[in-house]
């Protein structure tokens, strides 16, 4: 079976085992349940948190674009600190561990650094760092990171102001974080709480890349990703 075969196309069901093209080469993943069946598991355990939507088991089309973003600023990342924000399958980390960065995987669910793990060792990258965290309780130094990045992070207005003081903490004086995003109504609120100084910091954001990606599974249309670079004004 030749790469091209074995890349996920249009799936019309759940596959346990995907391979997406990225950067030039084939990635394999490997990964839970689809979501849909942890999210009724979740629905079903009436101890199970709320905060706690399993989304992580997907990989999602932005994560895709945000990996070529960070092969073409590969000269930026090379030996600096890197946090992948909400990392989930660790795609996004993996490749910028293959890129040469100092790469720390970071995600809410320990569950989804598990598979993160098995998936660079799958891929035969050495293994990024990886740290269960909450990122509106920073278990990281303040300004550690030369770059933080993350693939569509946000679904709720509530996220962002979280966001936005996490890359207050996290960042370093003159780093640059990138987020990519699909068009969610909720980057409107993002956008607007950069320029009106979200918490407290005066903050520019632009568009720097932009990619049409094909899903994993099938639907009508492709999907547009723009990923915006972020830094303090």
């Amino acid at each position: 079976m030749s790469e091209n075969d074995e890349e996920s196309r249009g799936l019309s069901a759940y596959a346990p085992h995907i391979a997406v093209r990225a950067c030039g080469r084939l990635w394999r993943l490997d990964r839970a349940a689809d979501l849909e069946t942890l999210w009724n598991a979740m629905c079903d355990d009436p101890d199970a948190d709320d905060e706690r939507l399993p989304y992580w088991t997907e990989l999602w089309p932005s994560t895709v674009a945000l990996c070529d973003w960070l092969q073409e600023r590969r000269a930026e990342i090379d030996g600096r600190f890197c946090l992948d924000m909400g990392c989930g399958l660790g795609l996004a980390s993996i490749v910028a561990r293959w890129l040469g960065a100092r790469v720390l995987g970071m995600d809410y669910e320990p569950d989804a650094l598990r598979f993160a793990r098995r998936n660079a060792a799958t891929n035969n990258v050495p293994q990024p760092g990886w740290a269960v965290m909450d990122w509106r309780r920073p278990a990281v130094r303040r300004g550690a990171f030369a770059r933080i990045w993350g693939g569509d992070i946000m679904y709720e207005r509530a996220f962002v102001s979280p966001v936005l003081r996490f890359l207050d903490h996290a960042l370093a004086p003159d780093g640059v974080a990138w987020l990519a995003e699909p068009g969610r109504t909720v980057y409107d609120a993002f956008l607007q709480a950069l320029s009106g100084g979200g918490c407290g910091v005066r903050w520019s954001g632009r568009p720097v890349f932009a990619r049409t990606v094909e899903p994993i599974y099938a639907q009508p249309v492709p999907v547009s990703v723009r990923v915006w670079e972020i830094r303090r004004a």
